[in-house]
């Protein structure tokens, strides 16, 4: 259980992070259920990458560091995932 810690807190925040990036791009928003699951999308891809590219995500340790590792990189991974989602959506949509 220990090791799916740290992939659940990247795909909340990534939830999170495809929310807030909704809000920042009203023009590129899927709507609240839309941006939550590019952004759950994103987090979980976002934190595996980093992971892989060898940046620090937090995987296996629970520490502060860790935590805030994968809060990072899935809110950021959550956001970018949302923002290209919604602006391919939205040039489709012209």
């Amino acid at each position: 259980m220990e090791s799916l810690l740290p992939l659940i807190i990247q795909l909340v925040s990534g939830a999170v992070g495809g929310n807030i990036a909704g809000s920042l791009m009203k023009n590129a928003s899927l709507g609240t259920v839309g941006n939550s699951l590019a952004g759950i999308l994103g987090g979980g891809l976002g934190g595996q990458l980093l992971g892989m590219l060898g940046i620090a995500t937090g995987a296996g340790e629970m520490d502060l560091a860790g935590i805030l590792g994968s809060v990072a990189s899935g809110g950021v991974g959550g956001g970018v995932v949302m923002a290209v989602i919604g602006m391919i959506k939205k040039a489709m949509a012209k």
